[in-house]
């Protein structure tokens, strides 16, 4: 195999909103999510073994590049460990169509809401976890009480919604229901998920990848980022699909075949979000950056850790991982 790949560098270039776009529509392929645990350890041994210059002869460049794709797909950033595969991002587009498809189909009833928005919200706060920046350790009972905490904040608020559009509404306005209640939610999944970060900050490195220090700034500014990609990641599919079901639900033929709704906009949902994955994880860089005078502005004695860690040669801007 001629001319090394040098896989700890992206193939594309994240500096820009299409190389970012390539990169997670890449990364995000759902087909990956259904391989074995065996495989992605073997892809993972394999760029061990490459790194080091002793993978087998008979590898092929294509074999590198595969390899490199399904270690992004399932390990973490920050830890290197393999993760629960309905956490990856990979799994966004099989499991999302599931639950969109059926919060968008079953919003009629108190009890339909409730019921799907719990499976979501327990969806999401597995997702959140998963992509959390890793650096900043969570203890289980955090854990568990932020699960609670999250998912109750979010059906509560999806109750809420629907009680006061039901009585007040249009048919149109109340398929609009579900949307509402998921970016709502998100807005406090997120945040209530990943509070840990808010609490005791995030560590934060230089340009060479040295921690400096840490930042309660920073993971502020990277759990808004992920609130707002999660949010941009349903919206087509959720406030389009409403409008294409009122219209085709004017057709005698389709009213009648109410069976096949449900499955209709599972289906649309998962078209939808074979290209919004991607395009959502793509809106800002997975390694964020941040100003160190934001920091002396705002959090003074982390600024004055990082003078002491770094001799007095703080860096102008810092970066992290903002999780996805």
């Amino acid at each position: 195999m001629t001319g090394r790949i040098e896989i700890d560098k992206p193939l594309w270039d994240l500096n820009t909103f299409t190389g970012r776009f390539n990169y997670f529509a890449w990364m995000t392929d759902p087909r990956t999510c259904i391989l074995p645990s065996s495989q992605l350890l073997e892809a993972k041994e394999l760029l061990d073994k490459y790194r080091k210059g002793q993978e087998p002869s008979t590898t092929k460049r294509e074999d590198v590049v595969y390899a490199m794709k399904l270690y992004k797909s399932a390990f973490h950033p920050d830890t290197g460990e393999l993760q629960n595969f309905t956490g990856r991002m990979s799994f966004q587009v099989p499991g999302g169509m599931l639950i969109t498809g059926a919060m968008l189909s079953f919003y009629r009833t108190t009890g339909a809401v409730v019921f799907w928005q719990f499976v979501n919200q327990s969806f999401n706060a597995v997702v959140n976890y998963t992509n959390r920046n890793a650096k900043s350790p969570t203890t289980v009972n955090q854990l568990i009480g932020a699960y609670l905490s999250a998912t109750s904040a979010a059906v509560a608020t999806a109750i809420g919604f629907k009680n006061f559009v039901m009585k007040r509404a249009s048919p149109l306005l109340q398929r609009y229901v579900p949307f509402t209640a998921v970016a709502a939610a998100n807005c406090v999944n997120i945040p209530l998920m990943r509070q840990n970060e808010i609490i005791n900050g995030i560590d934060v490195e230089d340009h060479n990848g040295n921690t400096v220090g840490k930042s309660r700034v920073a993971a502020v500014k990277g759990i808004f980022q992920v609130v707002q990609a999660r949010i941009a990641m349903a919206a087509p599919g959720m406030l389009v699909l409403p409008i294409i079901m009122e219209r085709l639900e004017k057709y005698p033929g389709f009213k009648r075949m109410t069976g096949l709704h449900a499955p209709f906009q599972t289906i649309a949902v998962g078209m939808f979000l074979l290209f919004m994955v991607p395009s959502s994880c793509a809106i800002y860089p997975q390694r964020c950056s941040l100003r160190t005078s934001t920091i002396k502005l705002i959090e003074p004695e982390f600024y004055d850790e990082m003078v002491k860690n770094t001799s007095g040669n703080v860096p102008e801007k810092v970066y992290f991982n903002k999780g996805l």
